[in-house]
């Protein structure tokens, strides 16, 4: 398999893209061979591993401007400037010379790639639109959310996206929302749910303590400050009198972390507020496991990894009904789902959730069961392997007279 994406870790514990580094491991250790082809960033090798996955990163500019992957500003940067726009043309060149490179060396050596798994129809799938040869493996693209959004609010890309998709023998999204979504665009094919899987290194072992013996503590926020994650909402629930004496932790940065900072000291819940920044995946293990809920009122969430992440760590989850979150954050699993945008649902969903010890290790039981379930890497690897078949499949019913 060949992996094209934006965004995968830099180095080990790197959050930027894990899913995807989480995907292949899972897929080498099903027998199957994975290679893949990602942007540079300064400081980093032009080739390398990680944990038993080859990785090229590709150089796409100097080191002072190879800044539009792994940071989650891509689509801020391009807009803001002529010079990140420029970058991008840059990135969108490099990659496609690397996968021509990659593919061609492959065939030489008499051992071809069988499928592209393309992350991210923008920037990855638009990088190969129109690129590919006779002879050349299927594509597999999955989309993850971000790139349906920029498609969801520009209609100028809608043809864009429809090429790219239309030269897929297989198309995924993260989340049943997010297929929806991107079959409205565009509708000619069918959009598979195939999530990714999380770390469960991480977030899968709990220790041998009864749930109920953890000492739970306040509230927990995981996401980027911007308006899409929501937190101004929850700061706002954080002021009412059904949340008096709570605490949160934010875990996170962002544009709007000033803002967001002068809106808890307005609201008086600020001395009730702690600001932690960015952490590495096993540095959150704790914190998830000492919140008495995780709270995500986010808009138009591709899946919410959060929330499986929590959720493995027993961890009841509060969230808008709203994207992907409606398929990770299930009411009759253990989750707590309210209407988008109601703070003072929001508010009484909090207080409901964690009036009693007995209430967060019942609700975080059922969640992280059902989590379990559908998000561990070996069973996604198997979804995934079964869908490149298919890829397989359909390439041979197209070129076979």
């Amino acid at each position: 398999m060949l992996f094209v994406t934006h965004n995968v870790p830099r180095y080990e514990g790197d959050a930027a893209g894990s899913f995807v580094l989480r995907l292949a491991v899972a897929l080498q250790q099903h027998g199957l061979r994975v290679h893949i082809v990602a942007p540079g960033a300064a400081g980093l090798p032009a080739t390398g591993q990680l944990e038993g996955v080859s990785i090229d990163r590709v150089r796409y500019a100097n080191d002072a401007r190879m800044t539009l992957a792994y940071t989650g500003t891509m689509a801020e940067a391009v807009a803001g400037s002529w010079s990140g726009r420029l970058a991008l043309l840059q990135l969108l060149r490099a990659t496609r010379r690397q996968v021509r490179r990659r593919l061609d060396e492959a065939r030489r050596a008499g051992d071809p790639f069988d499928v592209v798994h393309i992350h991210w129809w923008f920037p990855s799938g638009l990088a190969l639109l129109r690129m590919w040869r006779p002879g050349d493996p299927p594509r597999l693209v999955t989309m993850h959310g971000s790139d349906v959004r920029l498609a969801g609010k520009k209609p100028v890309v809608h043809p864009l996206l429809r090429a790219v998709l239309g030269e897929a023998s297989v198309r995924t999204a993260v989340s049943s929302w997010l297929a929806d979504m991107a079959h409205r665009l565009a509708p000619n094919g069918q959009v598979h749910v195939a999530p990714m899987p999380v770390d469960i290194r991480h977030f899968g072992t709990i220790p041998n303590e009864p749930s109920a013996a953890v000492d739970r503590h306040g509230l927990l926020f995981v996401g980027r400050l911007n308006a899409q994650k929501g937190l101004a909402d929850l700061l706002r629930a954080m002021a009412s009198p059904l949340l008096e004496g709570q605490s949160l932790v934010i875990v996170g940065d962002g544009p709007e972390r000033s803002s967001l900072e002068a809106l808890a000291a307005e609201l008086g819940v600020a001395h009730r507020v702690a600001w932690k920044g960015v952490l590495a995946q096993a540095a959150l293990v704790p914190l998830y496991r000492q919140a008495r809920a995780v709270v995500m009122p986010s808009r138009g969430e591709g899946l919410g990894l959060v929330a499986v992440e929590a959720q493995l760590c027993a961890t009841p989850v509060v969230a808008y009904a709203d994207g992907g979150l409606l398929d990770v954050v299930r009411p009759d699993h253990g989750g707590t789902l309210v209407p988008c945008g109601d703070v003072q649902a929001l508010a009484e969903a909090i207080a409901k959730v964690t009036r009693s010890a007995e209430t967060i290790v019942q609700l975080g039981e059922l969640a992280r069961a059902d989590m379990l379930q559908r998000f561990t890497p070996d069973g996604v690897a198997s979804h995934y392997g079964a869908l490149y078949e298919l890829a397989v499949r359909a390439q041979s019913a197209v070129v076979t007279p």
